[in-house]
């Protein structure tokens, strides 16, 4: 199975909200997110549970747990790439649908103008 290209999600000013909100969490949790983020890249659409998960309208979650935090990464495919939007942190074991509504809102944001969206990691 070839590799899946994983992106990272560029808001127009050019900050990458995703590699922020890593740069802020301890590092075990960095490791383990990075990881994810590898598995996502070796597995593709094959990730499942309790790895990944799909949410709704083309968006998945990338899912991590430390110390009884739950961390989450919201992707999307764009083509033969994994596109990863925003990120979440919660104790409660659901998403906010704010939070799925901002990666929707970013996913349409990306696919009209990929050029301008996508960020890879330095």
């Amino acid at each position: 199975m070839p590799a899946t290209p994983v992106f990272f999600f560029r808001e127009d000013d050019g900050t990458v909200p995703l590699l922020d909100w890593l740069d802020e969490l301890p590092a075990k949790v960095q490791d383990k997110c990075r990881l994810r983020i590898e598995r996502l890249g070796q597995l593709g659409h094959e990730l499942r549970r309790p790895e990944a998960d799909f949410l709704r309208d083309g968006v998945y979650e990338l899912r991590v747990r430390h110390q009884g935090v739950n961390y989450r990464m919201l992707y999307f495919f764009h083509g033969q790439a994994a596109v990863i939007l925003s990120h979440g942190l919660q104790k409660e074991r659901a998403i906010p649908p704010r939070e799925i509504d901002r990666a929707v809102d970013r996913k349409k944001r990306f696919a009209r103008d990929p050029d301008r969206h996508t960020a890879e990691e330095p």
